[in-house]
């Protein structure tokens, strides 16, 4: 059984979880999973309308995390402002190296995604799934980066959108 005082996670803090992305800890709860007690992370997804349980002797390992701090949003942000890497290989390629990106929960991995995938007003059209892949990686940073400036989504997005257009 976890130890209480080794857990870094508290009720009401908001967390990141690899495939999910944001999400806020309702509190923890004891279930009985094959004749053992494990003690669990309830973890709510607003976004998804999802909660999940994670046990927490394996949370760690799972990925879950804590919001990243300014420091480090501030190296996502320096890496959604450079130069996009335009990759000439085949899109089915590219697209399975983003999915993996954005999966990892690593903001750094998605700003990259997002930084690639951004169109400028002066640039050919996207495809279909370009689009989506772009939307999918831009929410997933904007609720966290939302989370970490206690702003809604929409205004994060708009801002992270902002920040690659003047750079």
């Amino acid at each position: 059984m976890a130890q209480k005082s080794e857990t870094i996670f508290a009720e009401g803090d908001f967390v990141v979880y690899p495939t999910h992305g944001v999400g806020r800890i309702l509190g923890t709860e004891e279930r009985n999973v094959g004749g053992a007690v494990m003690e669990m992370l309830v973890v709510r997804f607003e976004q998804d309308r999802m909660t999940l349980r994670v046990p927490m002797e394996k949370a760690k390992s799972l990925g879950l995390r804590t919001l990243s701090s300014r420091k480090q949003m501030d190296q996502t942000i320096t890496t959604l402002q450079g130069k996009a890497r335009v990759r000439r290989t085949m899109w089915s390629r590219r697209a399975q190296e983003y999915e993996t990106k954005i999966k990892s929960g690593d903001p750094v991995s998605i700003a990259e995604v997002v930084r690639d995938l951004h169109r400028r007003t002066n640039q050919a059209e996207q495809s279909y799934s370009e689009r989506q892949m772009y939307q999918a990686a831009l929410e997933r940073l904007a609720r966290e980066f939302a989370a970490i400036e206690k702003i809604d989504q929409d205004a994060a997005a708009m801002k992270l959108e902002d920040l690659m257009d003047v750079a």
